[in-house]
């Protein structure tokens, strides 16, 4: 690999886009809302501008991460050969990639309405706040719900110009689904972290972790469940809903050694929920 290309792989690897899990936890719910807000047909241009948002500011809220963290993630297993904390790429030089992405996802937004346009506001403030939580609070898996739901209200406002009931029900669905899967995504760092002093929810769980996230993920199922009655869904919702809680169930329960690697990969697969409801959606309003 030449210099140039190296140098492009470790931009690559500081906006993750060599790992689609980030932008696909968070592309799950907004499709999701965007199909339930459209009533099964919502706009192709709007779905454009949505998809290629989620990526744009999933690779920007990294950037901020790894930032906020890069002298405490050379300390981390995991972590400790990403770009910032290993000085493959500077401070300087991932400011102003941060910046280029920022442009980019405002460009994308000035495209919708008025309403979506102050939502991507507070947008903007969660995901540049979220990565400094973990040095104050146990729940920044709770904080990080909020930033991978905000999108949902975001869809309802820009296709209906509203934000329904059943925008916050589905958010407080996607909240504890995130809970859910990024304490497992916490449990794979809790060993360095308790050592450097990183706060999760995986830590302040201790040994009820596995229950907790089952009782997340139920929650999340239950409040889907409560909107698919609500939007009058047929029996595709209920069936992509029951095959998502099995897979969640088996992800808790391969999750029992917890083991790092195990715990990572619960963590990944957690997409196939996402995908699976979203299928159901799909179908239920064909």
């Amino acid at each position: 690999m030449s210099s140039s290309q190296s140098r492009v792989w470790q931009y690559i690897r500081l906006m993750r886009l060599e790992r689609p899990i980030g932008w696909l936890l968070l592309l799950w719910p907004t499709l999701w809302a965007l199909w339930i807000a459209g009533d099964g047909n919502p706009p192709a241009g709007i779905v454009l501008i949505f998809v290629t948002g989620v990526i744009v500011m999933r690779a920007a809220g990294c950037i901020v991460n790894d930032y906020a963290d890069r002298h405490m993630d050379g300390h981390v297993e995991r972590t400790k050969d990403r770009p910032l904390a290993s000085g493959a790429i500077t401070v300087k030089e991932a400011w102003g990639l941060f910046v280029l992405l920022g442009l980019l996802a405002f460009g994308l937004v000035l495209q919708l309405n008025a309403l979506t346009i102050k939502l991507s506001f507070i947008a903007l403030f969660v995901a540049a706040t979220y990565p400094f939580l973990k040095r104050f609070t146990h729940f920044p898996q709770f904080y990080l719900g909020i930033a991978f739901s905000w999108g949902i209200p975001m869809a309802f406002s820009a296709i209906g110009n509203q934000i329904p009931p059943e925008a916050w029900m589905l958010l407080a669905a996607n909240l504890c689904w995130t809970v859910a899967y990024d304490t497992l995504y916490a449990m794979s760092d809790r060993p360095d972290d308790i050592k450097i002093g990183i706060k999760s929810t995986a830590i302040l769980f201790g040994r009820y972790d596995l229950a907790l996230i089952s009782l997340f993920y139920g929650i999340s199922f239950l409040l889907m469940f409560l909107l698919g009655r609500n939007l009058d869904l047929n029996q595709y919702f209920y069936i992509g809903l029951g095959i998502a809680a099995m897979v969640a169930t088996l992800l808790v329960f391969q999750s029992r050694s917890r083991e790092r690697l195990v715990c990572f990969q619960a963590f990944i697969n957690n997409s196939w929920i996402g995908g699976i409801i979203f299928a159901g959606i799909l179908l239920a309003y064909l």
